[in-house]
């Protein structure tokens, strides 16, 4: 279930635009291409160590774009541009009950706080915030969870909707088996791959982080001897 590139945060959110680009959802910090590949990054990407990233929160678009040869003569070379573009929709506010897709960016003792950014495949226009207690990120020895090791600034999770909270702020769960920690990235600066219900590892340095991770349908590379996580 996990793509390092090209990874789309939930199903069903592909999309076509006017002048035959194909659109997927991305977030900022996502691996979209392999910049050697055929591909190039226009806006709302950015490229580091020869990878194309997403730097915001979007529809990524990839448009035919042709690289000039430097001989003239020669013709031009086909390759594809990246863009990571917003649209514009209809207000859509999380309800309890609602599956969102969040982006954390702090963690404490007691909560994970995150950002939401979708309510099942819509963007949000508004910012909202979540907060994730320990009591709502598994359903067994809920005593014993250590948020940190649960999820870690920037992780992208799926989480439940359980109740309102103050303004603008929601109170989520992760309870269930698929939800979690669905994007994550190693301090190599690569997409982690999930091995376990609780452990992602760097496919570069093959060091192993814990999380709370979300198990997907389809997947069956991802063991957990446990009924419910």
């Amino acid at each position: 279930f996990f793509r390092p590139v090209g990874y789309t945060v939930t199903p069903n959110m592909a999309d076509t635009s006017g002048d035959g680009g194909v659109t997927t959802v991305t977030t900022p910090g996502e691996c979209l291409a392999v910049a050697s590949d055929g591909f190039v990054g226009g806006k709302g990407t950015y490229t580091l160590n020869g990878m194309i990233f997403s730097s915001t929160v979007g529809y990524r678009r990839d448009v035919d774009d042709m690289e000039k040869q430097g001989d003239m003569k020669a013709p031009s070379k086909k390759r594809k541009r990246i863009e990571v573009t917003r649209k514009e929709q209809s207000a859509v506010l999380p309800k309890t009950g609602d599956i969102v897709t969040a982006r954390v960016t702090k963690v404490n003792a007691r909560m994970a706080v995150v950002e939401i950014l979708f309510v099942a495949e819509h963007m949000l226009r508004e910012t909202f915030y979540g907060t994730i207690r320990t009591r709502e990120v598994r359903q067994f020895e809920v005593d014993t969870v250590q948020i940190y090791k649960s999820f870690r600034p920037g992780d992208i999770v799926r989480a439940e909707v359980i109740s309102l909270g103050d303004s603008k702020s929601y109170f989520l769960s992760t309870a269930k088996n698929e939800l979690g920690v669905v994007i994550a990235t190693s301090s190599a600066g690569r997409a982690m791959v999930p091995i376990s219900w609780n452990q992602m590892q760097c496919p570069v340095t093959k060091i192993k982080e814990p999380r709370k991770v979300a198990k997907v349908s389809g997947v069956t590379n991802i063991s957990s001897n446990k009924e419910t996580i």
